[in-house]
């Protein structure tokens, strides 16, 4: 049986037993949104050469950045594989409004805009009327945030 007077010595030993204990570690996010394939399987380089999403093919994958990127056609694959900064969306591919508000959002293929040469997703067509009231501003507020809003 635990006494009154053992009890609280207990408590009072507990303050500094936390702080020796180790520290949990939170998970962080991935740098690249995937569902999972890097933006939903849908081919990056399709937006600046087709103008639209288009879905990819796991024939034709890239493994960049930690993820696995899927494209249209093998020549989709090969642009990307030389340059894939330059198609790769911003922000990984989470939600570009979101980031600009400091949190993450997964995004939709048709929620999407190229912006002096980047592509930027969107979660919706809502976040994506949002994000083109300022598309300046959000950027900046976007790059603030990240990659903090990693975790």
């Amino acid at each position: 049986m635990l006494t009154r007077r053992a009890a609280l010595g207990l408590f009072a030993a507990l303050p500094a037993a936390l702080t020796l204990a180790p520290q949990a570690v939170l998970a962080r996010e991935p740098e690249v949104f995937q569902n999972p394939n890097a933006i939903n399987g849908y081919d990056p380089v399709a937006y600046f050469t087709d103008g639209k999403p288009v879905k990819g093919n796991s024939a034709h994958k890239v493994n960049w950045n930690g993820a696995d990127w899927h494209f249209a056609s093998a020549e989709n694959a090969k642009t990307f594989k030389a340059a894939p900064e330059t198609y790769a969306p911003v922000f990984g591919g989470y939600c570009a409004y979101a980031a600009s508000k400091g949190y993450l959002a997964p995004t939709k293929p048709e929620a999407w805009t190229v912006y002096e040469g980047k592509l930027y997703l969107n979660a919706n067509l809502r976040a994506r009327e949002l994000w083109l009231q300022d598309i300046p501003g959000n950027i900046t507020k976007g790059h603030a945030n990240w990659p903090a809003v990693l975790g």
